[in-house]
């Protein structure tokens, strides 16, 4: 089952060794960062349409290289894809095949039969129709689970959690029903049409049809280029952390010592990713040239979150993306254990947990975040907590501007820590 983990993929955790360790049976893969659970908490339970549009394209990637050995993952959910540590920090991996099923024979490609009746496998908040309808799952489930993690994301909540019940197959029960009357007209209402479209195309699957998986990475590539982002791996955890890390470290360094950028300093992030086999966003037309290909203005999505955010550029998003890769394995401190563990399957337990899910609101755009650090104070544009407030009072416009090419200088610091960022065992 885990024989295509052993491939060099990305994405993909290696298994660095399994077997039987006096009554237990062990699993050793690579050593990972926080899942998109862990992120999504951070970011108070919501992500921006650009992040979300990042994530969905390695997303897709990885459920269809899982696809491409002959296997179903049959429990696709947020927390299963984790991001990697280091220069890896921007790479989403899939996890967890405790549940995994091979679908086909890898020679013939001859596909499972049909059938019906069949118990739930899987996470019921994310689970297809037909899985709630005793459908044996195929390729079509997986991605029609992806579609629910990408609105979890957006609305920071699905429409059938919180859904109580005396046992667990009459919550199960109460999950279908709700999922059922809900059209997707419904659940995609005030997002873009594509996401409608992602799941039109999945439910008009039948059980044994391959996925159009380029399809579904172009409809979402197009949006992305059309709302004018660009594809620099800047997430909104990355904005998050680069800020609280400039709250809590303030710039010490001398003009001297920050006068040229370092011959070693680490690559921004979106090269390091590419140097080390990330293959999202490279050559696809991800970067909008033509400013006419935007999405003209219409109602704000998540009005007063990041969802209309636009990545910040020169030495700002460059200094970001370098902080957040040399810090990412300390982005949610120690708390995030579980999910940096070696990985055993787990997933069985985890199909009744259905607790209910409250967003709370941003309450500044993220793009307008990074031209106040001058100012003397920083507000993050996600989160309840607000920093201490500073004044400029008494300064002159000598110290301002110091300060200000101190933090333009961020990015020509060297940093020799990439031992620490490679994989443990």
């Amino acid at each position: 089952m885990f024989s295509f983990c052993c491939d060099s993929a990305a994405g993909i955790p290696n298994v660095r060794w399994f077997g039987v360790e006096g009554d237990y049976n062990v699993l050793v893969m690579d050593l990972l960062g926080p899942s998109l659970e862990d992120l999504f908490n951070f970011c108070s339970r919501k992500l921006s349409l650009k992040t979300v549009l990042m994530l969905a394209d390695q997303m897709i990637n990885r459920v269809e290289f899982v696809h491409a050995k002959s296997f179903l993952h049959r429990d696709i959910k947020p927390d299963n894809f984790l991001m990697g540590l280091g220069r890896r920090a921007n790479q989403v991996y899939v996890i967890d095949f405790g549940l995994a099923k091979k679908y086909r024979d890898p020679q013939t490609h001859q596909h499972i039969p049909y059938r019906e009746n069949k118990n739930l496998t899987g996470t019921a908040r994310y689970a297809s129709m037909n899985t709630h309808l005793g459908i044996e799952q195929s390729r079509r489930d997986d991605l029609e689970s992806l579609g629910y993690v990408l609105m979890y994301f957006l609305r920071g909540s699905l429409p059938w959690q919180g859904l109580r019940a005396g046992t667990k197959k009459q919550k199960y029960e109460k999950i279908s029903e709700k999922k059922v009357s809900t059209s997707i007209e419904a659940l995609c209402r005030s997002y873009p049409s594509e996401f409608a479209s992602y799941f039109h195309y999945c439910r008009s699957l039948r059980f044994d049809d391959k996925p159009d998986y380029a399809y579904l990475k172009r409809i979402f590539r197009e949006l992305f280029i059309r709302e004018g982002f660009q594809f620099d791996y800047v997430f909104d955890w990355t904005i998050l952390k680069y800020q609280q890390s400039q709250m809590s470290t303030p710039p010490t360094r001398s003009p001297a010592a920050i006068a040229g950028p370092s011959a070693g300093a680490p690559l921004p992030i979106a090269n390091a990713d590419r140097q080390t086999g990330g293959e999202e966003g490279r050559g696809l037309g991800w970067s909008p040239v033509d400013p006419s290909r935007r999405r003209p203005p219409g109602p704000a999505i998540n009005a007063g979150s990041l969802s209309k955010q636009k990545s910040p550029v020169g030495t700002d998003s460059a200094a970001m993306s370098r902080d957040y890769m040399l810090s990412s394995s300390n982005l949610l401190g120690r708390s995030t254990g579980s999910s940096r563990r070696p990985a055993v399957s787990s997933s069985r337990d985890a199909a009744g947990s259905e607790s209910v899910d409250l967003a709370r609101p941003r309450t500044t755009e993220a793009s307008s975040a990074f031209r106040r650090v001058s100012a003397g104070q920083r507000s993050s544009p996600v989160g309840s907590a607000e920093p201490p407030k500073r004044t400029t009072s008494g300064r002159n416009s000598s110290n301002i501007k110091n300060y200000e090419s101190t933090l333009k200088g961020i990015e020509g610091l060297n940093f020799d820590n990439d031992d620490r960022d490679k994989s443990q065992y």
